[in-house]
């Protein structure tokens, strides 16, 4: 007889490079069996949608052999989602008008829930990673994008309109003395993982590599990696030391392809924190890579299909 199947679901990770699943064993968050593809959103939404449906119905296969089937399915999604699970932008995956949670219900027959990326991610590291039993942690993901989530009593705030986590999206504005307003790059235009390959190529035409080559490059002190990964952690640090001062989370929990690709970059990033939060009540606080690694997004959209609704600030 299989194990009752509230307690296994299937959790979709689809983020603007790749799409990761996997069936997930809700008690402890295990990973039991994974699948992976490339997104290739450049194909369209329906592409990358067959794609999803073709996942979860080998996992659910797969499921059946394991004694381990779940009853419902849930998606973590590189765009905004409101508190309904309704998908409310297209900036990298389009699937504004195609029903997703509709379609897969239909083709699967489990209960689907949506979820906004970042907050799955950050619901797994409350639920079962660096952020379990934290009053509230700030949740910072570092890959094609950046963004953040809030973490209050293991639930991540989403809003009034499931907006939130786009900090680094839009440019930085400032004025100069005369009162003119400037605006520049974004943050992601300097600290997110295809922002690593384009400065470094402005510096070095043709560089042929992505961002953990960057990295690599830079930790055996390459002068032009040095120069573009220093210049990251100084806007990202500044980015995050700016939420620090209003939030006031106990942790920072930084995920992410490559917010967790090397320690000693996460260390750089926290000292640029540290150097720019205001008071020195909270000026050491620690920022933890994700315990989930690269699994947190896929295992947090697992667990949204039971918090779905509930509780939610």
């Amino acid at each position: 007889m299989s194990e009752s199947s509230g307690s296994h679901a299937i959790g979709v990770d689809v983020g603007g490079t790749k799409v990761a699943a996997g069936l997930v064993r809700l008690d402890d968050g295990a990973v039991l069996a994974r699948r992976l593809t490339p997104t290739l959103p450049e194909r369209g939404g329906r592409a990358v949608l067959d794609d999803v449906l073709s996942i979860a119905a080998s996992l659910l296969e797969e499921s059946k052999r394991l004694d381990a089937v779940p009853r419902s399915v849930g998606i973590g999604l590189a765009e905004l989602v409101s508190p309904r699970g309704e998908v409310l932008s297209a900036a990298t995956i389009d699937w504004l008008n195609l029903a997703p949670a509709e379609v897969l219900r239909k083709e699967t027959g489990l209960d689907v829930t949506l979820e906004a990326d970042v907050r799955a991610a950050a619901l797994a590291e409350g639920r079962y990673g660096a952020g379990k039993g934290k009053g509230s942690f700030l949740y910072i993901t570092v890959g094609t994008g950046i963004s953040a989530a809030l973490v209050i009593g293991g639930v991540p705030y989403t809003g009034s309109r499931g907006l939130t986590g786009t900090f680094a999206s839009s440019p930085i504005a400032w004025f100069d003395d005369e009162g003119n307003v400037h605006t520049g790059k974004s943050l992601e235009q300097f600290a997110a993982g295809p922002a690593f390959a384009a400065r470094l190529c402005a510096r070095r035409a043709g560089f042929p590599g992505d961002a953990r080559a960057v990295l690599r490059l830079a930790e055996a002190e390459d002068r032009d990696a040095l120069w573009v990964v220093q210049g990251a952690a100084k806007a990202l640090g500044a980015a995050i030391a700016f939420l620090v001062n209003t939030l006031d989370p106990e942790i920072v929990v930084i995920g992410g392809g490559l917010g967790a690709a090397a320690d000693w970059y996460r260390e750089l990033v926290q000292a640029e924190t540290r150097n720019l939060v205001w008071s020195d009540l909270h000026r050491e606080i620690a920022l933890h890579t994700a315990a989930l690694g690269a699994d947190a997004g896929l295992i947090g959209a697992a667990a949204a299909t039971v918090t779905s609704g509930k509780d939610k600030p």
